[in-house]
Order: structure tokens, then sequence, then C-alpha cells
């Protein structure tokens, strides 16, 4: 039997990824499995007012520190969070202000400097333990991140491959979604994606054993219930209208396949388990500006699942 913990969509949050490379440990996993959306959505800028002061401005609140303790206290806080604090001054502000692009250079460069840091940090500290971990950077992670993970000695990039977990069970795995309002890095349409899912298929030994690690969830599975947005992308109903936006492709790949299980994120408030005909899918959730780990333990048994159970830590 093989147990598997399962996280997706920590945005960022070093608490997040430091509880997830802890978590095989903890649960009694064999594997380690992070679906999509490793990185953070924004730049926090630490602005310096003179001396040891430096302001910054935290979800819509205002935090002055006066000594170089409280600055790194800061910090720290701001990382937890899924941002990224970038140290600056008023004048480089206001330049930053007429110049958007050079805004975007310093989110990359800090988004990728993190997942260095991430990658650095797991491989000391499952070096030697023999742990698996597989990773798939979802519809919000650019490119370059891949990179930098296939460099990682303990953590393998996992999308588009046929990954065999053990003896029984195959697992495919992609962070890219159909499309979202937002444009994010890794969107297609349906029929690319019905492409994509259908080349990983057609390679799997027993389908019908196998794990999909599908960033997205299936359309109409009740894990991927999301606000109504109006023509400005606000709430519809103050976020109460309700609509389902996951991937009608993988829906008929999971109905026509009938994995053992599918594993799913993209929608944070989608937490909770649906079973698509014989398949069970799962979408853990996340509460990453919480600095809390949503998580799922899955343990396989030949040909079936034998239990599971959504995690908080």
């Amino acid at each position: 039997m093989t147990t598997i913990f399962f996280a997706t969509d920590v945005h960022g949050s070093d608490i997040c990824w430091s509880k997830f490379l802890n978590a095989g440990k903890f649960y009694g996993a064999d594997v380690l499995i992070l679906g999509g959306d490793m990185t953070g959505k924004a730049v926090v800028p630490v602005v310096h007012q003179g001396g040891q002061n430096y302001r910054t401005t935290l979800l819509e609140q205002v935090f002055d520190t006066t000594n170089e303790d409280d600055l790194q206290d800061m910090l720290r806080r701001v990382r937890s969070r899924g941002y990224y604090p970038y140290v600056t001054n008023p004048d480089e502000i206001s330049e930053l202000e007429k110049n958007p692009d050079r805004v975007h250079v310093i989110f990359l460069q800090e988004v990728l400097k993190t997942v260095q840091k991430w990658m650095d940090l797991a491989d000391k500290k499952l070096d030697g333990t023999g742990m698996k971990v597989y990773c798939c950077p979802g519809n919000d992670d650019t490119n370059e991140v891949d990179e930098i993970v296939r460099a990682s000695r303990n953590v393998i990039l996992a999308e588009g491959e046929v990954i065999p977990l053990d003896i029984h069970h195959e697992m495919i795995a992609s962070g890219w979604s159909n499309r979202t309002p937002w444009n994010t890095h890794r969107e297609e349409d349906e029929d690319q994606l019905k492409v994509r899912y259908e080349a990983m298929i057609s390679q799997l030994k027993d389908p019908r054993n196998s794990i999909f690690n599908i960033h997205v969830p299936p359309h109409k599975s009740n894990l991927d219930e999301a606000p109504e947005l109006d023509e400005n992308l606000r709430p519809k109903m103050a976020g109460q209208s309700l609509k389902p936006v996951g991937s009608t492709a993988l829906r008929k790949a999971i109905e026509q396949t009938q994995p053992l299980l599918g594993l799913h994120g993209h929608i944070h408030e989608g937490r909770g388990a649906s079973r698509i005909g014989k398949t069970l899918c799962i979408n853990p959730g996340s509460m990453y500006e919480q600095g809390v780990l949503l998580g799922a333990i899955v343990k396989l048994g030949r040909n079936k699942i034998e239990n599971y159970v959504l995690t908080t830590g």
C-alpha cells in the first residue's frame, strides 16, 4: 500500500512550502505531490523612510518598523502570506509608477529567487530520506519556474509525464487550465486540453488504476464552484452567485478512462471530494494567505483506494 500526501495552490507562502516538505514524516506518507500554482501573486514594497524606519502596506494595513529585528519579522510575515517583499525607497517607487515593465521584471526576479530558495530547502531537508516529491507548476506559474524545479535533486518536475508511483499505480500530471478571465501563463482552449490529456493517457499501462494529477478540476464536479463575475471581473451578489468553471475536456477524459483517483486544485474554495463514476476526485482547497496548509492523505491499495482524509495544518 502506498500513502500519498497532496497539496496545491501554495502561491508563494514560505510557511506552506515548509509544512509541505515536513508532511511526509508528519503524516507517514511515502510520496509528496504538489499541485499547481506554486508562486505568489504580487510584490509588496517595503519602503525605507530614513534611518531604521520602513513602511509596509500588507492586505490594506500599514505597518511601520523601527529596528532591524522588526524589519526581518515583517519580511517573514509578507513571505508567509504568499507575497514577495521588495525593499525600496520613495524615489524608486516614483520611478516604478512610471515604468510598469520594470515592476514586472522585479516581480519575476523575486518569484524565481523564491522558487530557487524552495528547491534548495527541499534538497537540504530531503537528501538521504528517499522521499519522492512531485511538483507540477500551474496556470499562475511562469515558464521560467520549470527550469529551476528540474535542477532540484529531490523535487521531480511532473508536467506532461507518466510517472510510476509504485508497481501498481501510475500518475499523469499537468498544471494547464482551461481559459480564465485573467489570461494566465498556462491556459488553453478545451480542445487543446483534450489533446494534452490524451497524449498522457495513451501511455498508461493500466489507466483504471492510475492517478490524474490535473490542476484544474473537472467541470460540474462540485470541486469547481467559483464566484460568478461581472464584466468588471467583480463577484456578482457579493460572491454568493457561484458557477462551475472546471474543464469539460478533463471531465470527459475522466468519464471515459475512469482512473482510480483525480487530484485537483485551482479553485481555492472548492475543498472537498466527489465521484465521477468510479473515480474519486479530490480538491483539498487552499488557505495559503493564512499560512495554513490544506491537503489530502490518500492510501492506495491495488485496484482501490483504501481510505482518504482531508487535512488542515
